[in-house]
């Protein structure tokens, strides 16, 4: 497979390890200028390119435009691949079996002599490209002048922070053809118009948060959400697995936006586009790509993250550990701190962690040892951008970590040390989730049946116990089949999480989570759905 072709010169942030990760801390310039942060806080501009020169950025060009006939040719080659809709369409316009073969077979071989004949073009290009990408930053950044910037805070009232994490599934097509999914470039255009022309929340989308019941803790001490509903509305029996959190639309106040699966080269610069009118602080194509110690990495890790608040300090972390199909993708660990204001000359601050773990089912092993990296990683960073005084409002970590607390064949996963640390408000403890809590991956292979093919439809569809049966993706063994000794109900596997870490040692401030939500948006458009935490920060009481 040739390397990923993604982006424009100069935005695909890359770089080279030789056996460990690497990744760059980088400093903005002016964060707040309404609200200056204190004088000893170094800050530098943060170079949108990854490159240190314009030479290097024309390199890059000429290595990608030589490699783009090969790439071209290898994804149409898996583009052939039909949908389950594609071939549902393909029926009603009565196309026969035989002339469908004929046709694919045609343009197979077509493709196929594309491919040979490029490969000249791709060894030449391979060659340049493989050494610009030692001298490449790991990320590529966007800072938009002009969007409309959030009130810094200064910590004398609550505010509430909105954190949204998705898995887009937005590679080349003939990738996304393995998950069921195709047309990626008009995926990526309805992605970003929706998290972008996000319509008011209707009544019945706010009802679907939860907010916490006082006095309920799990195992580890941490206060658990229960189903809430507005006053006046039904009340919510708390023993009924109901699905109190969907909701059909994103949330239109999400601060922090964190994206896995994120490959493809125009769905990254739609997506750039689209939400740089909104969040003025952009980072995407985190990973690096190219010869790492003996590894070839030919994509990205996929992450983006979009914030409405400054980004102070960046890092991007590899795993070493890599195995399969996913050795070939610089999966890792992006974090970040952000600036949210200051108080009597001290910073106000967060950080977020968004990763995506190892896929295959049969490598708890190495999740395991990823979700260890990642632990240490986020400790080591914030012990590295902490200054004395400053007040950390609040520590997120989130993403696609491939592993479910209902399933048999997760079961190390899930007593992780992670979850000592890191608070999951979906969860009660090690294989037991809130009863409202379900799953956020959807069986692939039925995502465009009719009772699921709209996000109304699939709302109401997995509002009822059945349709979370016939529609999410049920527990599995640990070599990826399904468990038929799951006990029921079950709710579905949960990939997709937002965790946040309690507040310890009589801190300024206290954290309560204000809501979580399921996001029906993307039906048709991921095999995942979208989910959003909702945190209200406030000064802690005497």
């Amino acid at each position: 497979m040739a390397p990923s072709t993604a982006g424009h010169g100069g935005r695909a942030g890359c770089t080279r390890a030789p056996t460990q990760e690497r990744g760059d801390v980088v400093l903005p310039l002016n964060p707040l200028p309404s609200h200056p942060v204190p004088t000893d806080t170094p800050h530098m501009l943060l170079r949108e390119s990854p490159f240190p020169s314009r030479v290097l950025v024309a390199l890059d060009r000429l290595a990608r435009w030589l490699l783009t006939p090969s790439s071209w040719a290898v994804f149409s080659l898996l583009d052939l691949r039909q949908t389950t809709e594609e071939r549902r369409q393909a029926r009603l316009q009565r196309c026969g079996r035989c002339h469908s073969c004929t046709r694919q077979g045609l343009a197979g071989s077509v493709y196929v002599v594309l491919l040979l004949l490029s490969l000249p073009l791709a060894a030449l290009g391979l060659l340049l490209w493989l050494p610009v990408q030692a001298v490449r930053r790991p990320f590529a950044y966007q800072y938009t002048a002009g969007t409309a910037s959030v009130q810094p805070w200064d910590l004398r009232q609550r505010r509430t922070f909105t954190f949204l994490s998705a898995n887009v599934c937005l590679m080349p097509s003939g990738l996304a053809k393995f998950s069921n999914l195709g047309q990626t470039p008009q995926r990526a255009v309805y992605i970003a118009r929706h998290l972008t022309q996000v319509p008011p929340d209707p009544p019945s989308a706010r009802a679907s948060l939860v907010k916490p019941r006082q006095g309920e803790v799990n195992s580890y001490g941490g206060t658990l959400s229960t189903p809430w509903q507005p006053p006046g509305s039904a009340a919510v029996v708390a023993a009924e697995p109901m699905p109190a959190v969907l909701s059909e639309h994103f949330p239109a106040d999400a601060d922090f936006i964190c994206l896995q699966e994120v490959f493809d080269g125009r769905a990254t610069t739609c997506l750039r586009q689209q939400l740089g009118s909104i969040f003025p602080h952009i980072l995407s194509e985190v990973g690096a790509l190219g010869l790492w110690g003996r590894r070839l990495k030919l994509l990205n890790s996929g992450l983006f993250l979009a914030s409405r608040y400054p980004l102070l300090a960046v890092r991007y972390h590899g795993f070493p550990n890599g195995a399969r199909e996913d050795a070939l993708a610089a999966k890792g660990l992006l974090v970040v701190q952000v600036l949210l204001g200051s108080v009597q000359g001290q910073r106000v601050v967060g950080y977020i962690g968004c990763t995506h773990l190892q896929a295959p089912a049969a490598d708890a092993a190495i999740r395991d040892e990823q979700l260890t990296l990642g632990l240490h990683w986020l400790q080591l960073f914030r012990e590295e951008q902490e200054q004395r005084g400053d007040v950390v409002a609040f520590d997120i970590f989130c993403g696609d970590l491939n592993f479910d607390n209902c399933s048999r064949g997760d079961e190390l996963n899930q007593q992780h040390q992670l979850f000592k640390v890191y608070q999951d408000p979906c969860r009660r403890g090690p294989g037991q989730d809130a009863p409202w809590a379900i799953g956020t991956l959807l069986n692939y292979l039925k995502i465009y049946d009719e009772p699921v093919s709209t996000p109304e439809k699939l709302k109401r569809t997995l509002s009822q116990p059945s349709g979370r049966h016939q529609y999410l993706a049920g527990p599995i063994l640990s070599s990826g089949e399904p468990d038929p000794a799951a006990p029921g109900p079950w709710q579905g596997r949960r990939l997709d999480y937002i965790l946040y870490r309690p507040h310890h040692r009589d801190p300024p401030l206290q954290t309560e989570v204000a809501g979580f939500s399921v996001i029906t948006q993307l039906a048709t458009r991921s095999d995942h759905l979208p989910v959003v935490l909702r945190l209200n920060v406030a000064p802690a009481t005497p």
